[in-house]
């Protein structure tokens, strides 16, 4: 029997291990920790008895993820889904992004709900469609060409709000602004704006669900359809050369970094040069708070939010994002999720967990908790009277938790344009290495980061048809 090694057990590098053993191969998964997951992991914290998301929290791709659907994590995994999606803390007005666009309409004032139904309502609309064509690489032959012409004028009037006239529309163009300020840097040109879009039309489509018991039940879900079909998972192993190995075809779920050195001597030249030095995003700070009960929101609509984006306006939001990758930023953009809002096993009776992060430089070892819990007061007045203890990851943390994680990186590399296409190289098959039997179908390749698995299930898909000619059946 052929046999497959995974490098790596995050959400990607099982999805792939999924696709491998379906089409009967023996695959074996390797993973440097104790438990799986990579950035989809729950767990305990120092003596505490909540669970925390150590990664993602929420899922905003999880519901669009064709490799979750085939894979079975939709049938396997109790997902919640807020029906207010997230809210936007402002100054002096919260505007709320729920799952229902109508209702998001009408909570709007009258040019704001106008501007932001012409840019959301037609891809709504098409949310499915658009995760099919968005979840896939850039330069496939997209299956859904109407709804991707609909994107491409949604991502138009998108950068036309935020760059020209937010000050027109202040409510429309910081829930757009919050949701582009999920990807690291501050970019408003047109991969920045689109990933903000796509993210906001499946807030109002599919919604931004939660696992029930934590990401870790996606990654168990995973692992579970893996071993049914006869693929194991070692962990505790770190894998430092792939000649201690003995299987032929190798499918890394790491950095390009990591990837550049296992490929050392197969990889050609130029492109291990390539991996080794990727273009880099803004690494991240992340707080893990236990609360004595829920946060006292000054708008108590936020309290029904699974995410909260904490940043005033579109302006300040963008200021905020392109500083961060220079300098530690007193108001950060800050992004905060509720899990025990809506999972109370997250943590003791009558109490709460809270997750919150912003973004700092590229391996800063700085501790942004105090910034981030001064902002969580200014939005919820008695915020710290509910603190009963914390856990702070900086980004250099980060990267000590997951190798992938280069430098707090949780991007995977940099995803403006160019990034978002050169990713890692210009190709209609980015996961092959150019080498045989070696894939890199980590977060590094298309469609790039967020919790769907897909690069690992559409580059083991290819490395099937490449290296044994079968064509995956779903």
């Amino acid at each position: 029997m052929s046999s497959v090694a995974v490098i790596g057990a995050g959400t990607n590098g099982l999805a792939a291990a999924c696709v491998a053993a379906r089409a009967g191969l023996e695959v074996t998964v390797y993973e440097t920790n104790q438990n799986i997951g990579g950035a989809a992991r729950t767990q305990p914290l120092g003596e505490s008895q909540a669970i925390f998301d150590l990664g993602s929290a929420v899922h905003p791709m999880a519901m669009l993820s064709e490799a979750f659907q085939v894979l079975g994590v939709h049938q396997r995994v109790d997902f919640t889904v807020p029906e207010l999606s997230y809210a936007h803390v402002n100054t002096h007005q919260s505007s709320l992004a729920w799952r229902d666009l109508q209702r998001t309409l009408e909570d709007l004032p009258v040019a704001d709900a106008r501007i932001y139904s012409g840019i959301m309502t037609p891809l709504v609309k098409r949310i499915h469609e658009l995760g099919q064509t968005l979840l896939n690489p850039l330069l496939d032959v997209p299956r859904h060409p109407v709804t991707l012409a609909a994107f491409g004028a949604s991502t138009l009037l998108g950068m036309g709000l935020l760059q020209g006239i937010p000050e027109k529309a202040p409510h429309a163009a910081a829930l757009l602004a919050g949701c582009a300020a999920h990807v690291a840097g501050g970019s408003r040109g047109p991969a920045g704006t689109g990933a903000g879009l796509f993210l906001a039309a499946a807030a109002h489509g599919a919604g931004w669900p939660i696992p029930r018991g934590g990401s870790q039940a996606i990654s168990d879900a995973l692992a579970s359809e893996l071993t049914e079909h006869g693929g194991r998972i070692v962990t505790g192993q770190h894998i430092d050369n792939l000649q201690d190995l003995d299987e032929q075809v190798f499918l890394l779920n790491t950095s390009p970094e990591t990837a550049a050195q296992l490929g050392a001597g197969r990889i050609p030249e130029k492109l291990a040069r390539k991996l080794s030095t990727p273009r880099r995003s803004p690494g991240s700070c992340v707080v893990h708070y236990v609360l004595r009960e829920p946060v006292p929101w000054k708008d108590p609509a936020v309290a029904g939010a699974g995410t909260v984006h904490l940043g005033g306006s579109a302006r300040q939001v963008h200021r905020a994002e392109r500083r961060s990758r220079r300098t530690l930023m007193n108001d950060p953009f800050v992004l905060v999720a509720q899990p025990s809002q809506f999972d109370s096993g997250r943590a003791a009776p009558n109490q709460h967990v809270l997750w919150a992060y912003c973004h700092v430089p590229l391996g800063s070892t700085a501790d942004m908790s105090a910034r981030i819990t001064a902002l969580l007061e200014d939005a919820a007045p008695g915020f710290r009277d509910t603190i009963i203890h914390q856990h702070v990851r900086t980004a250099s943390d980060l990267e000590q938790q997951n190798a992938s994680l280069v430098g707090g990186d949780i991007s995977g590399g940099t995803m403006d344009l160019y990034g978002s296409v050169v990713r890692p190289r210009l190709s209609p098959n980015p996961w092959w290495l150019q080498a045989r039997g070696m894939y890199l179908i980590s977060s590094a390749v298309p469609p790039g980061p967020s919790v769907h698995g897909m690069g690992g299930y559409r580059g083991a898909q290819h490395m099937l048809r490449r290296e044994f000619g079968i064509s995956f059946e779903r």
